[in-house]
């Protein structure tokens, strides 16, 4: 397929049956081509950066588990960061990790507003579509964003293998942190190595919060997902966890107060 035949916007098996959308805000490096000429650096694009490795192959593998419809916009967070507002200073970065982004510098505002109609709005109008119609059907839905994370940032390990991101409804994260707390062997981060008060939970925060549907980040480090094997476990694992916890998770007794 040519790239200008590529979709900037991906649904995979958007009418799932399961009790999960998921999400993957940044899952690809790609720079399609009216892009390709403001001059993203090409070791760049291989960073974390410009995407989440390993967090698409693992929301794949999951969506298939859980016959989750699955939404992913196929373009670099380089270009536009879906999982920031409209108006986020981080939305569109000149400087990320201590990089300077010099392809963005100097954007006018026709340039700015092009990138939100083009990727930024078709997505988050894909999920708002999937959403209503789920509602409309009398589904039960709950939202996950699946992302991945650096072992080190700014020369600072990072301990958790895992962490689980939540806002004030705590239902999914609660679910998912205690089914993790099991293994001994991990180290799971609570509202780790983010939180919402970094601005990193805008997509679960416009969709999930209206229709107070419970919602949880699930932010995996990169290593533990750099290959075949890691990342069928990692699937693996948030199943079972995900699977068991759907019973409580919809029960009335479990509902946000």
């Amino acid at each position: 397929m040519k790239d200008s035949d590529r979709s900037l916007v991906v649904a995979e098996n958007p009418k799932g049956r399961g009790a999960f959308v998921i999400l993957c805000d940044h899952a690809s490096n790609r720079i399609p081509e009216p892009y390709q000429s403001f001059g993203f650096a090409e070791d760049a694009l291989q960073t974390h950066i410009a995407w989440d490795p390993g967090a698409l192959a693992v929301a794949r593998l999951l969506s298939a588990k859980l016959d989750a419809p699955l939404f992913w916009p196929d373009a670099s967070r380089l270009i536009i960061d879906c999982n920031r507002a409209a108006d986020a200073g981080s939305l569109i970065v000149t400087e990320s990790e201590g990089r300077p982004v010099t392809a963005n510098r100097d954007l006018s505002e026709e340039e700015r507003s092009r990138r939100l109609g083009r990727i930024h709005a078709p997505y988050h109008d894909a999920i708002d579509g999937c959403l209503k119609r789920r509602m409309a059907d009398g589904r039960p839905t709950a939202l996950i964003a699946i992302h991945s994370f650096t072992p080190i940032y700014f020369g600072k390990a990072r301990p958790w293998q895992v962490g689980i991101l939540f806002d004030d409804d705590r239902r999914l994260a609660d679910l998912l942190i205690s089914g993790f707390e099991t293994d001994p062997a991990l180290t799971v981060g609570i509202n780790q190595p983010y939180s919402p008060a970094d601005g990193v939970y805008y997509t679960l925060g416009r969709h999930a919060q209206p229709q107070h549907l419970p919602s949880a980040m699930i932010e995996i480090r990169n290593d533990e997902i750099g290959d075949e094997a890691g990342q069928r476990d990692w699937a693996y694992r948030l199943a079972s966890i995900l699977f068991a916890a759907t019973p409580a998770l919809f029960e009335s007794s479990h509902a946000m107060v």
